[in-house]
């Protein structure tokens, strides 16, 4: 868990009540207001000179108000990071900055937090503890402690942000809908389910019991490397684990490690999801380079169970059956599961069936590639230009954009994201991999 922060300046505060925070968010938009004013004044004097200016003005400001509010707020920005395709650079380089290097508290804070939980201060409960974080993200800060010569990782979650959720995502909805073409309706469904797992994130004693629980559950894995935990150190608001050892996903990969290993990493990873997803029905949904450690011996650490989600037996049997391979030619079955999974909405016209089963067959081909594959190269660059491209194709094609509606059952959402965050990850390692399911072991009958 070594992971090196940039002396970011610490907060000494957080905006905890609504009327701070809905402020904080008003101010947002007025700072964006005011940047598009600027640019469609520059483009009447100077033409179109495109929108790098403008993106880079609005990521800034997002990502400033977000990064000081903490919490549910933050966490959408570091989702949204994951798919780097689905906003302009701007966006999501920016917002990449969550993921493991946000803003810390001030000590004071995390003292009030100590004294609060456990009754008192960090320096009565551990032998030492670090004043400044080594690692802030969206919920919590980690601090490094000892304890009876035992190196620990005491997680600390900032003031707030378990109220502020549901208020939060309200305050958001313009932001996103600002910066995402879809209906307002449309976005309920999909809140909802972020919802739920973001008042899930902040709640610490249910992560502490899933990370205990799957923890013990995946200890058969080779490779992996879990922390212990210590629940007379944790509290609603504290977790406090073991220390891994080790560098951060992307400062080893950065070491240019030999394919042997890249592959040896990139395997645990692969065998670690495929086994939550298809064993326990349940899954690490917040596959970002922040939560691994890869320790000096070349294990792969996994530290944070802060987002899980449970997969519902109906939608794990249909999701599945949709990535069969040659699913896709079995015409009549691939439009039944297209329109059980929710992608076709009642009123759609036949016209808008044909252009979507178009779209979906082309994407359920192309992610279901790995799947099909008794070894499958992640440093592929033509694959992942062929899901950039058609992502770009699609979010720039005017029928689809046209339709601005939410389609695709909401159990998805946190499904794809893992994925995606997988696969992304696992490019970055740049891993040949055994990826390949076999179907047939897969109970997928109704």
């Amino acid at each position: 868990m070594a992971i090196k922060m940039s002396h970011t300046k610490e907060q000494d505060s957080i905006p905890t009540s609504k009327m701070q925070r809905a402020s904080k968010f008003v101010g947002t938009g007025a700072k964006m207001g005011k940047n598009y004013l600027k640019y469609y004044a520059k483009r009447l004097v100077e033409g179109d000179t495109g929108r790098d200016e403008l993106d880079e003005a609005n990521a800034e400001d997002i990502y400033n108000s977000l990064s000081q509010l903490k919490g549910s707020a933050l966490k959408v920005a570091q989702m949204i990071s994951m798919d780097e395709n689905l906003l302009p650079k701007a966006y999501a380089q920016k917002f990449q900055m969550a993921q493991y290097n946000a803003p810390p508290l001030s000590y004071p804070l995390v003292v009030n937090t100590f004294r609060k939980q456990l009754g008192k201060t960090p320096d009565q409960v551990f032998d030492t503890f670090s004043q400044r974080a080594v690692n802030a993200a969206s919920i919590g800060q980690v601090h490094k402690a000892e304890l009876n010569g035992k190196t620990l990782a005491v997680k600390v979650q900032y003031p707030g942000v378990a109220d502020s959720v549901s208020s939060d995502l309200r305050l958001a909805r313009p932001i996103a809908l600002s910066l995402m073409n879809i209906k307002a309706k449309d976005l309920e469904k999909y809140l909802e389910e972020v919802e739920a797992r973001l008042l899930e994130e902040t709640d610490y004693e249910l992560e502490l019991k899933r990370s205990i629980e799957i923890t013990e559950k995946c200890n058969g894995l080779k490779n992996v490397k879990f922390p212990k935990y210590y629940p007379e150190f944790s509290t609603p608001r504290i977790i406090t684990m073991d220390w891994i050892e080790g560098k951060h996903l992307m400062e080893w990969v950065n070491t240019n490690p030999d394919q042997e290993t890249r592959n040896k990493i990139g395997q645990a990873l692969w065998d670690f999801y495929d086994f939550q997803i298809h064993t326990l029905r349940a899954v690490h949904a917040d596959p970002h380079p922040g939560n691994f450690i890869i320790t000096d011996d070349n294990l792969l650490g996994i530290i944070d169970f802060g987002c899980v989600k449970e997969i519902p037996e109906d939608f794990y049997k249909e999701y599945f059956r949709l990535m069969e391979p040659g699913i896709t030619a079995r015409k009549e079955y691939f439009l039944n599961l297209l329109a059980e999974l929710e992608f076709f909405l009642p009123g759609d016209s036949e016209k808008e069936k044909t252009y979507f089963t178009g779209i979906f067959t082309r994407m359920v081909d192309l992610l279901g590639k790995p799947f099909d594959s008794a070894s499958f190269d992640f440093s592929d660059k033509k694959y992942f230009e062929q899901v950039y491209g058609l992502a770009d194709e699609i979010a720039n094609d005017k029928q689809f954009r046209k339709s601005n509606a939410a389609r695709g059952s909401r159990h998805a959402i946190y499904v794809n994201r893992t994925y995606f965050g997988l696969y992304n990850i696992l490019h970055q390692i740049g891993a040949v991999v055994n990826s390949r399911i076999d179907f047939s072991e897969l109970d997928l009958k109704k």
